[in-house]
Order: C-alpha cells, then sequence, then structure tokens
C-alpha cells in the first residue's frame, strides 16, 4: 500500500509539475549561471528585471508546458536608490560582486510608471526584490533542482506508460495467437521471440533509437517495442494451459468463435499474471530511459530527465555536493522499488493457487 501510495504520489507530481514547481518555466529551464551548483537549501536575493510578455497562455497550456518567464533574475548582495535610478551590488560568486544600475521604471509594471517617485521606490523595495530558496540546490546551470525534479517524473512515468502500452498490445496478440492454434504459429512467433532474446535489450535500444532518430517520443516507442518478448512469452505459457482446460473445450463445442475464445475466456482469466508482468516492465522501462539518457542517447536537453540530471551532475560526486547527482539516482530507485514491491503484491493477491 504505501508502493502504491507513493506511485499514486508520483503520478499526481507529474500532473500539476508546473504548478507545484518554483520554477513554472518551460522544461524548468530557467538558467541563472551565476548560482551553478549550490548545495540545498541555498537562498538568495533577486531584484527582478521585466522581459519582454508573449502572448498569454490558457490554462492547459500552462499546466502541461509551463509559463514562460516573466522576470530576468539578477542575483544581488544588497541595493540602494539615487532618486530615480536603483544601485544593486550584483552576485557573481562569494566574495565576489559587481555593481549594477537600471532606471526605476524599467522595473515597473506600466500601471505605476507615471506615479509618485516614492511609490515606486516602495513597489521595488516590496515586490521588486524578493528572496528565493532552492530546496534542493542547483544544478552547474544555476536551474532549480527540485523544479527539474517534478518535472523530470513526467519522463519517468510517460515512458512506462508507454512501453507498457506496446509491450502488453503486442504480447499479448503474439503470445494468445501462438498458445492457442499452436503448430507453424507457434513456431514463426517461437522465432522471433528467440532471436530477440538474444540481443541485450540495451543494444536493441540504441538500434531502434538510430533508426527512428532521438527524441522524446522516439526513445518511448523504442523502449516499447523491446519489452514485448518477456510479456509474449508468459501470455503463450498461460494460453497453452489454458486451452486444454474443460471450459475451453465445452466452448468450442458450443461452436463460439476462436477471436470470442480468446477474448472472453482465456485473456481475462490470464489478467493476473499480466498485471505483474506490466508492473515489471514499467520499472524497466524506467531504468532503461535513465540509462539511455545518461548516456546521451535518450531524452535530449533542456527536456528534464532524472538520467540526465545524473548525467549532468555525476562529476560532483567527488566534490563536497554530491547531493546534486544523488538526488535524481534517488528518486529513481523509489519509483522503481515501488513498481516492483507492487509487483510482487500483486502476483500474492492474484495467485489463486494460493491458499
Amino acid at each position: 500500500m504505501l508502493s502504491l501510495a507513493f506511485i499514486g504520489l508520483c503520478c499526481l507530481v507529474a500532473l500539476f509539475a508546473y504548478p507545484l514547481a518554483p520554477d513554472h518555466s518551460p522544461d524548468a529551464n530557467r538558467m541563472i549561471v551565476e548560482l551553478g551548483a549550490r548545495p540545498p537549501g541555498f537562498s538568495k536575493r533577486f531584484l527582478l528585471v521585466p522581459r519582454r510578455q508573449d502572448a498569454e497562455k490558457g490554462f492547459f497550456n500552462r499546466l502541461f508546458t509551463g509559463t514562460p518567464q516573466q522576470y530576468h533574475l539578477v542575483p544581488i548582495n544588497s541595493f540602494f536608490f539615487a532618486r530615480d535610478t536603483v544601485f544593486v551590488r550584483h552576485y557573481i560568486d562569494e566574495g565576489l560582486q559587481d555593481t549594477l544600475h537600471f532606471a526605476i521604471k524599467s522595473l515597473l509594471p506600466p500601471r505605476l510608471q507615471q506615479t509618485d517617485l516614492g511609490v515606486q521606490q516602495a513597489y521595488i523595495f516590496q515586490q521588486g526584490v524578493r528572496r528565493h530558496r532552492f530546496w534542493l540546490g542547483t544544478d552547474r546551470y544555476g536551474r532549480d533542482v527540485l523544479s527539474r525534479l517534478f518535472v523530470g517524473t513526467r519522463v519517468s512515468l510517460g515512458v512506462g506508460l508507454v512501453a507498457v502500452v506496446l509491450s502488453l498490445s503486442i504480447g499479448i496478440l503474439l503470445g494468445a495467437l501462438a498458445g492457442y492454434y499452436r503448430g507453424w504459429v507457434d513456431q514463426v512467433v517461437m522465432y522471433f521471440i528467440n532471436m530477440l532474446w538474444a540481443i541485450p535489450t540495451l543494444l536493441l535500444v540504441f538500434a531502434i533509437t538510430l533508426s527512428i532518430g532521438k527524441g522524446f517520443w522516439q526513445i518511448f516507442v523504442a523502449i516499447g517495442l523491446t519489452m514485448w518478448v518477456s510479456a509474449a512469452r508468459l501470455i503463450r505459457g498461460q494460453v497453452l494451459v489454458l486451452r486444454e482446460l474443460d471450459f475451453i473445450q465445452a466452448a468450442r463445442t458450443l461452436g463460439l468463435s476462436d477471436l470470442r475464445i480468446i477474448l472472453r475466456h482465456i485473456l481475462p482469466n490470464i489478467a493476473g499474471p499480466v498485471m505483474v508482468i506490466a508492473a515489471s516492465n514499467f520499472a524497466a522501462a524506467i531504468l532503461i530511459e535513465a540509462g539511455l539518457s545518461f548516456l546521451g542517447i535518450g531524452v535530449q536537453p533542456p527536456t528534464p530527465s532524472w538520467g540526465l540530471m545524473i548525467k549532468e551532475q555525476f562529476s560532483f560526486l567527488l566534490t563536497n555536493r554530491p547531493a546534486l547527482a544523488l538526488i535524481p539516482g534517488v528518486a529513481i530507485l523509489l519509483l522503481v522499488y515501488a513498481f516492483n514491491i507492487l509487483g510482487n503484491a500483486l502476483r500474492d493477491a492474484l495467485d489463486v493457487r494460493e491458499g
């Protein structure tokens, strides 16, 4: 139940990633180069410099693609006013700073640009300077790790879902046909299964990826097309056993069509093993995607992926900031472990032969 609750929580995080993330920009890709590789809990004050606004997005666009950045964030140590100019001590690195100045009107929304100077200064003091805390630190490009972790959940769950749908669709079709009809149909299907079984999964994914290209959806399809073999073998074995049972023989005697027997009488009786292998394939797909992204063949930047985050930060394992690489690794570990535990629980709950 804890694993199921954790998976449900990850699904909610994936759905509402942008509203939950501190960085609402597309792909959580707001770079603040002055704050590269900061540890968890780091906080800094920023001067908010308005940027050119794009067309307003609708609610669902903001939910699924994020909100374009409204401000440039300039990290500062302090600031002061000199009439209609604000001077800031621009933070560059520990012990380093520079002085920048901005006209007050350039930092104001249009409705306040004609107001009293005191009102303008009060607005900048209260609204134009904000402190932001990076709860899980920043990566080497100054992007918020927590935000990218949230958005990266979509990739991990998405690749698992697509891989399971593809692998089960192909596996159920070929496994059911091979197990029910046997003969030459079984021989042809098993020939392809044994041939693909002999090829390491990663090498097969490499070949498919190089054929259809690297990208977000391509890697999903490539992984799904390599995982149907185990599903087909399992389903074939289950169908071989069921087709010899009395209720299937009775259905044949009554003149029911093969399609109806398979869909209405065989497949519902193998739902338990199918659900178990679905959970197993989900976990395996997450690991394969993370490995491919780590190698640079999977999801491409700036789209956040947990494997890509490890690739970008793994050099920090040998420094005093290993958490930057460990955080996405722990996220992969917990999600894969949750799916494995869920698969074991489904196997125990759905095995009718155990009392």
